[in-house]
């Protein structure tokens, strides 16, 4: 098992497939999941000759299950500890979700700085702030995380069979075609996780205001969001990165759901590709 420790000791799995001179990708998962949540993404770009590389997230899927460092600074860190570790240049970062707010921490902060990120794209992503703030009026109120950590804390295992049931995929909608396979790998990820790394990452991934690292973003970057995303509020995630972003791209998929990188992935990864090479 590929693994690296970082400055403070946290053990960080990853994958990475293809020729080491090839272009690298690298994939940044959503909560509260792991870099299995790309396979598609990851055998796709594999088999177009790229290099893929993936983490898991501390606290997530098969690295360390520390009792700290579960917010953004840490995540963008341990990104940047593994691109450093495997040496990746001119790479390809693309976050879906909670992994959208942590490649553009880790674009801003890092790879730009250090002359490492060619591009970057940002699928059903968190920033600027998914939270109702001052700044952002129209964001949801704090008693909607409030109530994902207390059920995640009566039973997480129920809580996150719902997610996977119903919102995250868009099942619960009229006339969905229903997947359990699908459901059931993400419980099956989400379980393998660290109970207090998910109830805390609820914090890193609803307050944490981005609009400073999206500001900062100057390579180009695409921003990829259903307007069916019952999770992620499309207004409020990537119609506001495409105006606050340098060099953005905007496309809405109707009637997509948060899980699109799955349940569409031909689409997204034909759509990403193009991206990648123009």
């Amino acid at each position: 098992m590929s693994t690296i420790t970082t400055q403070d000791g946290t053990e960080i799995f990853y994958k990475d497939w293809g020729p080491k001179d090839a272009q690298p990708i690298m994939f940044h998962h959503g909560w509260p999941l792991s870099s299995d949540d790309w396979d598609s993404q990851m055998l796709f770009f594999y088999n177009q000759g790229f290099r893929v590389v993936a983490h898991d997230r501390r606290g997530h899927g098969r690295s360390a299950q520390v009792d700290f460092g579960h917010d953004m600074d840490h995540y963008a860190s341990d990104a940047a500890a593994v691109v450093e570790h495997l040496d990746l240049r001119n790479a390809i970062h693309i976050g879906h979700s909670t992994g959208g707010g942590e490649v553009a921490a880790y674009v801003a902060r890092y790879g730009i700085p250090q002359g490492r990120v060619a591009k970057a794209i940002l699928v059903a992503s968190v920033p600027p702030i998914m939270l109702d703030t001052e700044r952002y009026p129209d964001g949801l109120p704090l008693a909607v995380f409030d109530g994902l950590r207390a059920a995640q804390a009566a039973n997480r295992a129920a809580f996150f069979r719902d997610v996977a049931d119903t919102s995250f995929y868009g099942f619960n909608r009229p006339g969905a075609k229903v997947i359990p396979a699908v459901a059931d790998n993400w419980w099956r990820q989400g379980m393998m996780g660290s109970m207090l790394a998910h109830y805390q990452g609820i914090k890193a991934f609803s307050e944490t205001d981005q609009t400073d690292d999206l500001k900062a973003m100057t390579v180009p970057t695409l921003v990829l969001q259903g307007d069916d995303d019952q999770l992620v509020p499309y207004k409020h995630a990537a119609e506001l990165q495409a105006k606050l972003l340098p060099d953005a791209q905007l496309k809405l998929y109707p009637g997509y759901s948060h899980g699109m990188l799955t349940l569409n992935a031909d689409e997204l990864n034909a759509d990403m590709l193009a991206f990648i090479r123009g």
